[in-house]
């Protein structure tokens, strides 16, 4: 792509943080307007941005418009995305709906994994330009599949002309304090793996000095581990709340980034390195459709205003901090202090606002 629009590397990686930030927005006007006008709208109009946004892009030359048509690919992802715990809370709740989490999670594993092999295969194809076609012929061939099984579930809107304002469905979500606290989790706990992501090509390939294939297998462990831990949960549900498996896998994060400031002060090799960063990684694989469960059982309504509260925070904090990582000195120390702190702060939280008492009964 820079080759292409004659640009550099560093200029269009910034349509990442653009696709971050617009998914970020999308979901703070999707989850509202899907508790107003009703799901099945909100994710056929959603669909309908992403794919005219797709189009667009296959048309594109120029970077700034490339960026500004990201940001609306991402905007309709948004309200496409939100939808996801809406739609889940709208049916099931309790365990079977941290179970259902758990397997939304399995495939959000998945995908990125996958990813890059089809990515690879459509620029063996064509240019570019080819992968955003098959977003758009992808999207496309969602609408019918969503017709048929998701959405001809969807409960109807009973609309409140007192509730029917945007700030009005915000206020009452904040409002449920109970609920707050998992949403910094999910924010600081998506954060630990963000400067993972960001940081994973410096931290095998220039501090310890491997190669592009073992730089890809070191990476690949982490979403294994991840994935393991996710098909686990699905199981341990059947035996322990959600509440209690999310305040284990967060002290067992912790416990990772404690392992990798022993490490990096150490300076160890990348084989006693690893190991503790697959642990802290792997957590994540439970964290996130627990925590979900958990936040989403406080709203009965408004559950796309929640819905879309949890998803910005989670993509907005996660994704600042990260690009604000990048303007520490790069060296192994300052990742893993930064993944220190955000863990940390998930301790914190813990220690200071969650009580262990059974949250589903």
């Amino acid at each position: 792509m820079a080759d292409d629009l004659g640009v550099g590397i560093g200029e269009v990686s910034r349509s990442l943080s653009v696709y971050i930030f617009g998914l970020a927005i999308g979901q703070l006007v999707g989850g509202p307007l899907s508790d107003r006008i009703g799901r099945p709208r909100v994710m056929y109009f959603g669909l309908g941005i992403f794919i005219v946004a797709c189009l667009a892009i296959t048309q594109t030359d120029d970077l700034n418009m490339l960026l500004m048509l990201r940001a609306l690919q991402a905007f309709g992802g948004g309200w496409i995305m939100v939808l996801v715990p809406a739609l889940v809370r709208d049916q099931v709740r309790g365990r079977e709906a941290a179970k259902l989490f758990s397997m939304i999670g399995l495939i959000m594993v998945v995908a990125p994994g996958i990813a890059p092999s089809i990515g690879s295969a459509l620029l063996a194809l064509g240019d570019w330009h080819a992968i955003f076609w098959f977003l758009a012929i992808y999207a496309l061939g969602v609408i019918p599949m969503q017709a048929r099984t998701v959405l001809r579930y969807a409960k109807p809107v009973a609309t409140d002309p007192h509730e029917a304002s945007l700030l009005t469905r915000y206020r009452f979500v904040l409002a449920t304090r109970a609920a707050l606290p998992f949403i910094a989790l999910q924010a600081f706990a998506f954060s630990v793996m963000m400067l993972f992501i960001t940081h994973a090509s410096f931290i095998y390939q220039a501090h310890f000095d491997q190669s592009e294939r073992a730089f890809s297998l070191m990476f690949g462990a982490n979403i294994l581990v991840m994935l393991l831990v996710n098909l686990t949960n699905r199981a341990v549900l059947n035996r322990f709340t959600s509440r209690q498996i999310l305040i284990t896998c967060l002290c067992v994060q912790f416990t990772g980034v404690l392992m990798l400031s022993l490490a990096a002060w150490l300076d160890v090799s990348v084989w006693l390195f690893l190991p503790a960063m697959m642990l802290t990684i792997g957590a994540q694989g439970a964290v996130v459709p627990n925590n979900q469960a958990c936040f989403m059982e406080y709203f009965e309504r408004h559950g796309g205003t929640a819905a879309s509260l949890l998803g910005a925070c989670q993509f907005g904090i996660a994704g600042t901090l990260s690009a604000l990582s990048t303007l520490l000195p790069e060296t192994l120390g300052w990742v893993i202090a930064s993944m220190f702190l955000y863990s940390l702060v998930c301790m914190g939280v813990i220690l200071s606002a969650l009580r262990p008492r059974p949250f589903f009964h």
